[in-house]
């Protein structure tokens, strides 16, 4: 895949799926639900305030004859149905629409309704840069503020699995520190030389996972082999599993705005796929998101 469209494109092969949209009154939300449903790829059941929804759907053209929309106005109770959908199987994919993050995952992480797996949440992002010769994926920048080698595990895991829905059947997998060589004073590297372990013992599978390396290493085959570097991933890397959310934030905030990249993410470890974009996210950014969640909702290596 080279861009959104043959994300979009491949996401049509799927199927249609139905997508839980948590607090749908938002015009942006709106318009990606629109853009998803007219391209065939989700059948949306919208949560929220109704009138809202029923004004800005007419505003921006959304047909909802054939859309089931849910009146609530607590977003505490909208967030519960919304996943309650999911958990019950009406719906196969969540959206986070106007809710704060920490109301919808309170509802995720419900023992009862939620969509615990048991496994760690991540967040993933996919990038097109256009210096860059294919698909990027970035994790974590939204989730997990400072995780210890176990969540860095699971976080590997759960991109990798992301990325095999995606059509990459052995992704390479590079870990983000400050250097190339394992120092026990910079406890990232260390780290990242026991992912390098684990992929080599088979505790991580499905994937080739090189660390610790510097960004430009981990993109550049020119800058890997000027520090001596030969490596699969060295240059070539599928996920970038950066070390801390501020180094994943900032990195991602950097791509989207400086090298204005086309952007989409998801949440990654619940019983389903869940889109939870910032609400400065454009449409188009959700639009995308969709598109990568109705990949990943056929799960699998593919």
């Amino acid at each position: 895949m080279e861009n959104f469209k043959d994300v979009i494109s491949m996401a049509k092969t799927i199927g249609t799926k139905t997508i839980s949209v948590a607090a749908a009154h938002d015009e942006d939300v709106l318009k990606a639900v629109k853009a998803a449903y007219d391209e065939g790829i989700v059948q949306p059941i919208l949560v929220g305030n109704g009138d809202q929804i029923k004004r800005i759907s007419d505003d921006i053209g959304l047909d909802i004859r054939n859309i089931e929309i849910i009146h609530l106005v607590d977003l505490e109770e909208i967030s519960f149905q919304a996943v309650e959908l999911v958990s019950s199987k009406r719906a196969d994919i969540l959206m986070k629409g106007m809710v704060d993050t920490s109301v919808i995952l309170k509802a995720v992480l419900d023992k009862k309704i939620g969509l615990r797996t048991g496994r760690t949440l991540s967040h993933a992002a996919v990038f097109f840069v256009e210096k860059y010769h294919k698909m990027l994926i970035l994790t974590d920048a939204a989730m997990n503020i400072a995780p210890d080698l176990e969540k860095k595990r699971q976080i590997l895991e759960n991109a990798v699995s992301f990325a095999h829905s995606l059509g990459l059947h052995t992704p390479k997998c590079a870990v983000i520190c400050a250097k190339e060589k394992a120092d026990a004073s910079m406890p990232h590297t260390v780290d990242a030389a026991e992912l390098v372990k684990m992929n080599e013992t088979g505790i991580i599978g499905g994937c080739i996972v090189g660390g610790p390396f510097a960004l430009d290493n981990a993109i550049s085959k020119e800058a890997a082999l000027h520090k001596g570097i030969v490596h699969p991933v060295a240059g070539e890397a599928d996920i970038l599993l950066m070390p801390t959310i501020e180094a994943g934030n900032v990195l991602y905030k950097s791509l989207a705005f400086l090298a204005q990249s086309e952007s989409a993410g998801i949440i990654l470890g619940a019983a389903a796929p869940f889109v939870l974009t910032s609400r400065a996210d454009s449409d188009i950014s959700k639009l995308n998101s969709i598109a990568l969640s109705v990949l990943h909702s056929r799960g699998g290596k593919q």
